[in-house]
């Protein structure tokens, strides 16, 4: 066969190792949700909100990351590209318009308003996670704790890599953080809409799961240097030539990737040579026109009052743990409920203390940029946390079967010293608080829904994904809203009485007491979600003690074969 570039290219851009590096440039750009705290003192001042209005609003940007059910059955009947082009037309039009109210270019907009905004704007992640989540589980189905790990910390690490591009595009003006996190997502989503798509599984040479540990090692390299950059940044003032040369090499890191995808398709074409030359039948059938295929005749199922009685009972008729669930059979299940009260209490625990991170700075008199480094800190520990659990979790539970639920139930218990932390105020200890909870924040993500892939299946997958964040949003509210955001109000109305007569809304609290009942609170909560996991540890312990990957391998390998299973079929090398 003549060596064709063109065809090398396309068959790059096809493949599914590209559908890999592509989501995890989306992910990278899609962590709006982790710079709040950046410009959320913009939104304060800008628009006269005190205390308890801004936590409103970062309930409602953490409910609309959180509820993406409309995403998940979008995804059941359309492909992942539609999905990913109307993530990407709300996060423009959300952003934007939060740009406009804190820029004074739009009319003083209402507190619901900058609540729908935002709302709409973080709702866009659901369609863009659920886009390239939902469709890496499908095409790389027996690493499921590797995938998540590795595209969870990306969108984790995305903090970070908006904290430096925002200094090289904007310079120090955290309103314009705003603009980014509205134009830059969109347009790299629209770059890659057409490569994120569901692939055929099939045998590939090699390892299948040395490729993600290549990808490991450059996302890796990547938070190694962003962590570098923000100790550099904290002792050297950079001009915004250098920032721009930073970011510069910070975007090198992020498409480097490129060359394990060309790499492993190249691998993957010369295969597929080799078994040309080896097999004359199956040449001989590649150049045979194959007959249309006909559809089947559509079954006819009666629609009686006994099999609508037994459809019914069948929703209570609770599937073997790791088979495909309904999803009515999943949301009732004592799994599911179980799943939804660690969530509120864990990631609506971390969620409140990251999403406070600036008032908590301010309170324990930190300086501006020193806040901004702790969000830094967040979002790469985030990133370490997310990368660490899914590889980890998957060698764990291969090598010792050791049940995931376990390991969910010690993150929420270690996180729990970052919340004391916090509580007492210890002095400088802020720096290890934001490492600490920025870990388990991240490392609960992907232990989370690799959870629920392995207990309800990969059937409806994409619908259950996006129903069990809205536990989080339940979370934050309670403890964001409801019970940080009202005792730092109390707090300040009595450090600040005159101000309080005199009906000005901007209450700043400073020290220690300003957020020490909250997070003696969150302490609670967070041991309480634990302990309910443990339930589930219980309840799963069989389904963990066997291959519970055995059907994506055809055999005993688990997840490090699940990419095995089917054999390369002339269909597939007409498919490209």
């Amino acid at each position: 066969m003549a060596f064709n570039p063109l065809n090398r290219i396309i068959q790059v851009l096809r493949g599914r190792w590209f559908t890999v590096f592509a989501s995890f440039l989306i992910n990278a750009t899609s962590g709006s949700l982790y710079v709040f705290a950046i410009y959320s003192k913009d939104i304060k001042s800008s628009l006269g909100y005190d205390q308890r209005q801004l936590n409103t609003v970062s309930f409602f940007k953490d409910l609309g990351a959180s509820v993406g059910i409309l995403a998940g059955l979008i995804y059941e009947v359309a492909p992942p590209w539609f999905v990913l082009a109307l993530g990407s037309v709300m996060n423009l039009f959300g952003y934007l318009m939060i740009y406009l109210a804190i820029t004074g270019r739009l009319a003083h907009p209402s507190l619901w308003q900058v609540c729908l905004y935002i709302c709409i704007g973080a709702n866009s992640q659901t369609f863009s996670n659920t886009g390239v989540v939902v469709t890496c589980l499908k095409n790389f189905p027996g690493s499921r704790g590797t995938v998540l790990g590795l595209l969870k910390g990306f969108a984790g690490l995305s903090g970070a890599i908006f904290a430096q591009l925002y200094l090289a595009f904007y310079g120090d003006d955290s309103k314009s953080m705003v603009l980014l996190i509205a134009w830059l997502p969109t347009a790299v989503t629209i770059m890659f809409l057409f490569t994120i798509r569901i692939l055929k599984v099939v045998q590939q040479p090699g390892d299948p799961t040395k490729p993600f540990y290549y990808f490991l090692c450059f996302s890796v390299a990547l938070a190694v240097y962003l962590m570098v950059m923000i100790i550099v940044q904290k002792q050297v003032i950079f001009t915004l030539a250098a920032h721009r040369i930073s970011a510069a090499i910070e975007v090198l890191l992020l498409v480097l990737p490129i060359a394990i995808v060309i790499k492993e398709e190249l691998k993957i074409h010369k295969s597929k040579e080799q078994l040309l030359q080896n097999s004359p039948s199956l040449t001989e059938a590649l150049s045979t026109p194959q007959p249309p295929l006909l559809p089947a005749a559509p079954s006819i199922v009666p629609t009686t009052t006994s099999s609508m009685l037994s459809y019914i009972t069948n929703i209570f008729r609770t599937p073997r743990k790791g088979e495909d669930h309904s999803i009515l059979q999943a949301l009732v299940s004592i799994d599911m409920m179980v799943l939804f009260i660690g969530m509120i209490c864990g990631i609506g625990g971390t969620l409140t203390a990251i999403d406070n991170m600036g008032q908590i700075g301010e309170s324990l008199g930190y300086s501006s940029q020193t806040i901004g480094t702790f969000v830094s800190l967040i979002s790469i520990w985030n990133f370490g946390g997310r990368v660490a659990a899914g590889f980890a979790s998957d060698i764990l539970l291969e090598q010792y079967k050791l049940p995931r639920p376990l390991m969910l139930t010690i993150v929420l218990l270690l996180s729990c010293a970052g919340h004391l932390l916090i509580a007492f105020g210890v002095p400088s200890a802020l720096y290890i608080a934001s490492v600490i909870i920025g870990s388990c924040f991240g490392a609960e993500m992907p232990l989370f829904f690799a959870i629920l892939s392995e207990v309800f299946g990969l059937k409806y997958y994409s619908t259950l994904y996006n129903i069990l964040p809205m536990a989080s949003s339940i979370g934050t509210y309670v403890l964001n809203v409801r019970v940080a955001g009202y005792l730092y109000d109390r707090e300040a109305a009595k450090q600040n009485l005159q101000l309080l007569q005199s009906s000005q809304k901007s209450l700043t609290c400073m020290g220690v007491r300003c957020y020490k009942l909250t997070f003696l609170i969150i302490t609670a909560a967070t041991v309480f979600g634990a302990l309910v996991l443990l339930v589930l540890v219980w309840r799963t312990w069989d389904l963990y003690r066997r291959d519970i990957y055995a059907r994506f391998s055809g055999g005993s390998q688990g997840s490090r074969q699940g990419e095995e299973r089917e054999e390369l079929t002339p269909n597939d090398f007409r498919g490209g």
